[in-house]
């Protein structure tokens, strides 16, 4: 299995990282994949990638609640730098990116514009996206057949309608993430699970957040993965090892790895 979606460097690991990445190793997921989150963290990000080489993969982004009216900027010209000075190859898609309205509508705007503009940064790097779409997605597609960036990508966490997941799909190759929310009572992603083809799912987790039941409200960590494939076997009426191939094919293909 692949967590493509795992903030393995937060300071929520300081304390065991070496053992939460040989949990992960030990159940079953080869990769993490790591979304950064602004320019103080990527140091962290990098460091970790540097200690977990070939399983730890960085990305590189700007989360859109970092952004605020006078950091724009300052945020973008860190992406485009990092983008510039490294080599090829070295993230595995440009995220996370995208327009959060759940926490706060204050700096939509400059949010917007930073979507935008990594979207663009994305496409001339030819990378994938990785989309936080948090009481957003109706911007989210606005932007997107706006700017109609020839990208392709996963919507982190997807949280919308099947007419919604309909639209996506209209805009391009995008793929739902899929995380411990699955897993909730009354949540209402099984329905939308239940109707994608598996062929458009990634396993995520977005440790240390969101762990799965029976962990919910504990930190969540990337070897809790195989409960979030248990739960997508289970309401597709499939094995939990095709879950692990299909969704591990889809992310390798997505984010162009090796394994």
């Amino acid at each position: 299995m692949i967590d493509t979606h795992c903030h393995i460097f937060d300071e929520a690991f300081d304390d065991d990282r070496d053992e939460a990445v040989r949990r992960a190793q030990a159940a079953g997921v080869a990769l993490l994949l790591m979304p950064n989150v602004d320019s103080g963290t990527y140091a962290g990000m990098m460091r970790t990638a540097g200690m977990f080489p070939k399983i730890c993969l960085p990305m590189v982004g700007v989360h859109p609640t970092s952004i605020t009216g006078e950091n724009v900027e300052r945020e973008l010209d860190f992406v485009r730098g990092a983008l510039e000075k490294n080599p090829p190859k070295t993230f595995v898609a440009l995220g996370e990116i995208g327009v959060d309205c759940y926490w706060s509508k204050e700096h939509v705007a400059q949010q917007l514009v930073a979507f935008e503009r990594q979207l663009l940064l994305a496409e001339q790097h030819k990378l994938p996206v990785v989309i936080h779409a948090r009481d957003s997605l109706g911007e989210i597609l606005d932007v997107l057949r706006s700017v109609k960036p020839k990208v392709k990508g996963v919507f982190h966490a997807f949280s919308g309608s099947i007419e919604l997941y309909h639209d996506i799909k209209e805009l391009g190759d995008y793929k739902l993430g899929i995380g411990g929310v699955v897993t909730f009572k009354n949540a209402k992603l099984p329905d939308i699970v239940r109707q994608a083809p598996l062929s458009d799912l990634l396993l995520e987790t977005d440790a240390p957040y969101l762990a799965p039941a029976p962990f919910r409200g504990k930190r969540n960590e990337s070897a809790y993965l195989p409960l979030v494939a248990q739960k997508i076997a289970e309401i597709k009426g499939v094995s939990a090892e095709e879950v692990a191939e299909v969704t591990t094919n889809n992310a390798i293909r997505l984010f162009d790895l090796q394994m």
